[in-house]
């Protein structure tokens, strides 16, 4: 089970709240992001269980509750993790 603490204020991501069920821990990231489908329905999720949605559901935008970091992470997951910045 993760240790990690949570704000009050912020809900835990769904991912985590799955895996707390399963006692599986395989959420990769730290930075939460926010999924939305066509239906207005979020989910909140970690970099990594948003980018296999993401790269899965082209219908999924990130909501603008989401933190440019954590799209970065997202995109740094999808793609093989060259989002560090310039070179």
């Amino acid at each position: 089970m993760t240790t990690a603490h949570h704000s009050r204020k912020s809900p835990l991501p769904d991912c985590v709240l799955r895996e707390r069920e399963a006692q599986v821990l395989t959420c990769a990231g730290r930075e939460q992001v926010v999924l939305v489908g066509l239906d207005g329905a979020e989910q909140r999720l970690c970099p990594g269980h948003a980018a296999a949605l993401w790269l899965t559901d082209p219908t999924l935008r990130f909501s603008a509750k989401t933190r440019p970091e954590g799209i970065s992470a997202v995109m740094g997951q999808a793609f093989g993790g060259g989002w560090g910045g310039r070179r």
